[in-house]
């Protein structure tokens, strides 16, 4: 299993506690999560129907601002595990340090995989990859540059997991041309990441592939329930957009009694340089909660945003000690 947040098992083993005991700050999933409310009973009884899964795909669409073909996946990450299936395997570039999954899913599908540290090496790839927002450190790329590289290589997967929050920075209305993918996250923006929903948005080819690599079912009656509803919510998210950017200086302000050094993030994570990142892990979790850190990069500690203000105060106690 590669190092992943969310890791709640390890923190209870290591520190004891139930699982709701802790405020589990290791992932960037917002924590005031879009209201769930009723779903009908059908959703739970009946396979989804095509009408009901292109209706889902419609409200995605008004979401991210697009017109462009869109599949949903059970999570961005099921879209990432299909990406080897795309074309032939080649040459693959990933944009470096990122999310773990990309590599190694395409080395072991035969793939040649570079990692580099500059957007312009991604050049001359068949396959190229960026996480904007990047993962774990909130790096970011304008669109202009993205759409620069878009001839310079066969295809160009942008990872738009974490871009909910700062719309500007989105291709997603670009997508439709050739060789332009963009992956969305839905859980991690609307909380609700065990509903496991995700999109693909790319040109008609990209998304046949997808589609039909996903099969007749790719999520549950109750994912397209709640996505229909969340997704066409303009006020939820304007708010809540709005809130996440004010919770992210309200962490950075918090920590500065730390001997802490931003070190980047996103508007649903903030990532610290720390003396020892083990250590201040280990000095939260005796309070119950729960943080990311890198093998390796032993000095980075990475934190969610804190929802209720409850969970606010208990980290501001732990970090006044």
């Amino acid at each position: 299993m590669r190092e992943h947040g969310g890791n709640l098992d390890l923190a209870q083993q290591r520190f004891g506690g139930r699982a709701e005991d802790w405020i589990d700050l290791s992932t960037g999933i917002n924590r005031l999560p879009y209201p769930v409310g009723d779903i009908a009973v059908h959703h739970w009884h009946a396979l989804p129907s095509r009408s009901e899964i292109e209706a889902l795909h419609r409200a995605a669409q008004h979401a991210y601002g697009t017109s462009a073909p869109v599949v949903a996946t059970g999570g961005a990450q099921a879209a990432i595990q299909l990406l080897p299936q795309l074309a032939p395997r080649g040459r693959a570039r990933i944009l470096a340090p990122t999310y773990n999954e990309y590599a190694p899913l395409l080395s072991a599908a035969g793939w040649e995989v570079e990692q580099v540290r500059e957007l312009d090496a991604l050049a001359g790839a068949n396959l190229a990859i960026v996480v904007n927002p990047n993962n774990p450190d909130g790096r970011c790329h304008a669109r202009k540059d993205l759409l620069a590289l878009l001839p310079r290589v066969d295809r160009l997967v942008i990872d738009e997991s974490f871009a909910d929050a700062v719309s500007e920075l989105s291709l997603a209305s670009d997508a439709g041309r050739p060789g332009l993918l963009i992956l969305r996250s839905f859980g991690k923006f609307y909380g609700l990441a065990g509903l496991r929903l995700g999109f693909a948005i790319g040109d008609a080819a990209d998304i046949a592939k997808l589609t039909a690599a996903s099969g007749p079912w790719p999520v549950s009656g109750a994912a397209i329930a709640m996505g229909c509803r969340a997704l066409r919510d303009d006020a939820w998210a304007s708010a809540t957009s709005a809130r996440l950017a004010r919770d992210s200086v309200r962490l950075d302000e918090m920590v500065q009694r730390q001997d802490w050094r931003l070190v980047g993030g996103a508007p649903l994570f903030r990532l610290y340089e720390t003396p020892d990142a083990l250590a201040a892990q280990e000095q939260l979790a005796r309070c119950r909660i729960w943080s990311r850190v890198f093998t390796q990069q032993p000095t980075w500690l990475r934190l969610g945003l804190p929802g209720s203000e409850g969970e606010w105060a208990r980290l501001a106690e732990v970090l006044a000690r």
